[in-house]
């Protein structure tokens, strides 16, 4: 899916629309929108957790959030799914400043489970936002405060509730029934979720579709933010609420609007991705260690925390973040402990 943004809708709408709200709806948008918050809301039980004190809101502390797109909701796709669109942002009120790391979703990761190495978005699917979020804490060796997801059908729904958004677009496609057409035109939800899914159409391939998902993105906040996205509110906090999940409260979210939202407007932008590598006829996305260790330091900066000269990994796993493939992957028939899963992901545009 690698629409990793539309969960950066999910968070900053709600939290704009709460203030907002309150500003020119009074009661009656308190209410609503502390019921949506209430009816997304849903804890992470998560058993280790690498900070042993929880991070506070409430004091402008600085913090991190995993944003996960899952690919259900739409097409006619049910059930668990994957977390296909992956992205961690650390938040720092005293520097006024944002940075968010893509995490491409064929990481190979550790599962946690004492010895099999996955696709980094499989987690979800094994054991839920607690196994994701416990993964990508492994990976990045820093603490995953908090959690947001939302399904493909947000961004759809999204757009909808905005009045639709307008682009310019390069390239005249067709993805699955659906045609966009060159040029200047309005998107709706349908033609603005193909427009953002789009990859094979794209010379530039996931390059390019990351760039129209920022420019989708760009121009729903946008609108959420103008006028007219004032008047749709609700039609917005339908879209959020029918399609997403998070374990932050609606204190925190009021917290986040008023005294860290400054720091969205500084946003540092990262793509973790290695070298891809096919093992066992599956791709997977080999990091490097010097690129993981600066990602690491980036986000040990953000949030205060003391940066690391090495990489600190088992040297059993060191073939998982350096690229060598060679003989340092067997099955489960042999001696060697790790296991590289043989799970396909059979769509590549989600």
């Amino acid at each position: 899916m690698r629409l990793y943004q539309k969960i950066i809708i999910g968070i900053l709408s709600l939290a704009a629309v709460a203030v907002i709200g309150l500003t020119f709806y009074g009661m009656k948008a308190l209410d609503e929108v502390n019921d949506v918050v209430n009816n997304i809301n849903q804890l992470a039980n998560r058993e280790t957790k690498k900070r042993e004190v929880a991070v506070s809101i409430e004091d402008r502390e600085p913090f991190s959030i995993l944003l996960l797109g899952t690919d259900v909701g739409a097409l006619g796709r049910t059930g668990q799914g994957r977390s296909d669109s992956m992205m961690v942002v650390t938040v720092n009120p005293k520097k006024q400043q944002s940075t968010i790391v893509s995490l491409d979703r064929d990481i190979m990761a550790d599962m946690l489970d004492g010895g099999t190495f996955d696709k980094l978005n499989h987690a979800y699917a094994f054991g839920g936002v607690e196994l994701s979020m416990d993964a990508v804490e492994k990976l990045l060796d820093i603490p995953i405060d908090h959690y947001v997801i939302l399904n493909m059908q947000g961004l759809s729904d999204l757009i909808d509730a905005v009045d639709g958004i307008d682009v310019d677009n390069q390239i005249d496609f067709t993805l699955e029934g659906v045609h966009v057409p060159f040029g200047q035109i309005t998107l709706d939800g349908k033609t603005g979720l193909a427009y953002a899914r789009m990859r094979k159409d794209d010379p530039d391939g996931d390059i390019g579709r990351q760039r129209r998902q920022r420019e989708v993105v760009t121009k729903v906040i946008e609108k959420v933010l103008s006028v007219d996205g004032v008047s749709n509110y609700q039609n917005i906090l339908k879209a959020v609420e029918k399609n997403s999940k998070t374990d932050l409260t609606w204190d925190q979210m009021l917290d986040i609007a008023t005294n860290y939202y400054p720091a969205f407007n500084n946003i540092e932008q990262e793509q973790l991705e290695g070298n891809g590598q096919l093992i066992n006829e599956i791709y997977y996305q080999i990091l490097g260690i010097n690129e993981l260790l600066d990602v690491q330091n980036l986000l040990k900066e953000q949030l205060e925390m003391p940066t690391s000269e090495t990489l600190e990994i088992d040297p059993q796993y060191e073939y998982s973040y350096n690229g060598f493939i060679g003989n340092q992957f067997y099955d489960d028939s042999n001696t060697q402990e790790v296991y590289v899963s043989g799970d396909t992901d059979p769509d590549d545009d989600y």
